[in-house]
């Protein structure tokens, strides 16, 4: 079977990385590019971590695509005090050196997916949304190229990471959400729900330094740098990995369990801005947009990371 081709739209983040790193790492799925957009910090950060992932990897030849440096409405909001000044805190990096794309990322979104078959390609979107609504805005015709959006984003039964309703990747850009969830694309969610219940453990931590080489050595750095955030600010016995999720339901959709629902985004209250509204219950009795993961089998997924990371050139 030919891999499934996918997209990362991105803005790494130790948790990004992970993802970046599991997608290349598994050959059932052909990475076409990486678009890079303002998130857990601005832009040019974004670019230089995605870059300095790749070549981690031993992926210098993968295409990176610099896009949106802003949210579109709303002033950029960053995480550093998760991530780290550089959002990639941890490891001790040299500077990337394999290139960037000169085209912009929303306008190689447009122009691939316009060249593909329709339903060809997967786009996993791991942090706002801003880069696909715009690509969807300008060219409306690239959803019915999409074959499925998985996305990491969101939250109903645990709420919000950022404020008490809203996780950050949708608080930050909600109106690109609203458009995302608006667009008709099948689209599966890895919210708060699921990823807070595969935590990481010391164990699992040492084993994945025990990879070796770079990616063992520099992966571990990464998760154990992240995951203090959590470990202080929830008292939990280890911290989440939540992009990976994306992208581990694209290589193993048997360890999620979820529902078919109908999602909306709030773009108008401050108090609720960005909040996933969730109608698990059917209220609105409105066809669904939306699988809303809630259930993981933890073990598994981590074991699919560690496995997959000691796939790369550098973690053999």
């Amino acid at each position: 079977m030919a891999p499934r081709k996918i997209i990362i739209d991105t803005d790494p983040g130790q948790d990004d990385a992970l993802a970046i790193l599991l997608a290349l790492g598994s050959p059932e799925l052909e990475v076409l590019g990486i678009t890079c957009v303002a998130g857990n910090v601005p832009l040019p950060l974004t670019i230089r971590n995605a870059r300095l992932v790749c070549e981690l990897a031993g992926r210098a030849d993968m295409k990176i695509f610099a896009g949106c440096e802003r949210p579109m409405v709303r002033d950029l909001v960053t995480a550093e005090a998760v991530h780290g000044e550089t959002g990639l805190d941890g490891p001790n990096w040299d500077k990337p050196t394999m290139p960037v794309q000169e085209v912009h990322a929303v306008d190689w979104l447009v122009e691939t997916l316009m060249a593909a078959e329709d339903g060809e390609i997967t786009l996993c979107p791991v942090g706002p949304i801003t880069n696909v609504a715009m690509a969807m805005v300008r060219e409306p015709r690239i959803v019915g190229k999409i074959a499925e959006i998985v996305t990491m984003g969101g939250g109903f039964f645990v709420g919000g990471n950022t404020t008490p309703v809203a996780e950050f990747n949708v608080y930050v850009d909600p109106h690109a959400a609203a458009v995302m969830y608006r667009s008709g694309v099948p689209i599966t969610t890895m919210p708060l729900d699921v990823t807070h219940k595969a935590l990481m453990s010391p164990a699992w931590i040492e084993s994945v330094r025990e990879i070796g080489g770079e990616v063992g050595a520099k992966t571990a750095a990464m998760v154990s740098f992240y995951e203090r955030y959590d470990l202080d600010r929830y008292g939990s016995r280890g911290g989440p990995l939540h992009d990976p999720a994306t992208i581990a339901y694209l290589l193993r959709p048997e360890l999620y369990g979820g529902k078919d629902v109908f999602v909306e985004v709030e773009t108008q209250s401050e108090l609720t801005m960005g909040m996933t509204v969730v109608d698990y219950w059917d209220r609105f009795g409105r066809p669904p947009n939306c699988r809303w993961i809630s259930e993981v089998d933890s073990d598994g997924f981590f074991e699919l990371i560690r496995e997959r990371l000691a796939n790369l050139p550098a973690g053999r």
